[in-house]
């Protein structure tokens, strides 16, 4: 990314975390800026992923983490029969209530850290075949999973854009000053 994460205040964990998942969410946001719905819901190359899918599924990706760690269910079930809608928009879906809807999510992931009472604090993995049977993970190692999907699809992004127009990170930073 074209971007700086500043160090953080000495001793503040979460907010060194939460900066590094902030700077990795502005990278799919930038790969957004300038296009239509249907700009962003094209899939320029063999993948079928789109910026408008990879917006969804980061914002869907994120809510349902948190939810779980907070012992909630996801606000949207997904499973074999409707996963392939985590990565297109959908009835009259658009960017721009995506891009909102993140925002909501984010700010919520936000308070989220920064209130539990410690990143060593765990919570269970959900009882799918992908996770080891009765395994626990902690907070620091949610904010890290989360670094991890958003800067995989923030790298998809930047590819998925200049596929699609030829501008790069570096051209859509000026177009998010402007």
């Amino acid at each position: 990314m074209v971007t700086h994460v500043r160090a953080e205040a000495h001793g503040d964990e979460r907010g060194a975390l939460l900066s590094f998942l902030a700077e990795q969410r502005g990278g799919i946001r930038r790969a957004l800026l300038g296009l239509t719905d249907a700009q962003a819901s094209g899939s320029p190359s063999a993948s079928e992923l789109s910026l408008a899918g990879l917006l969804k599924h980061v914002a869907e990706v994120e809510q349902g983490w948190v939810a779980r760690a907070k012992g909630e269910v996801p606000a949207v079930k997904r499973d074999e029969s409707n996963w392939h809608e985590c990565f297109v928009l959908v009835d009259g879906e658009t960017v721009e209530q995506q891009l909102a809807y993140w925002e909501k999510v984010a700010d919520e992931t936000e308070a989220f850290v920064r209130a539990v009472p410690s990143l060593d604090d765990t919570f269970a993995l959900p009882n799918d075949p992908w996770f080891p049977p009765d395994e626990s993970v902690s907070m620091r190692w949610l904010v890290l999973h989360l670094i991890r999907e958003t800067a995989r699809h923030a790298g998809h992004a930047d590819i998925i854009r200049e596929s699609l127009d030829g501008k790069t990170a570096f051209e859509l930073v000026g177009l998010a000053r402007s």
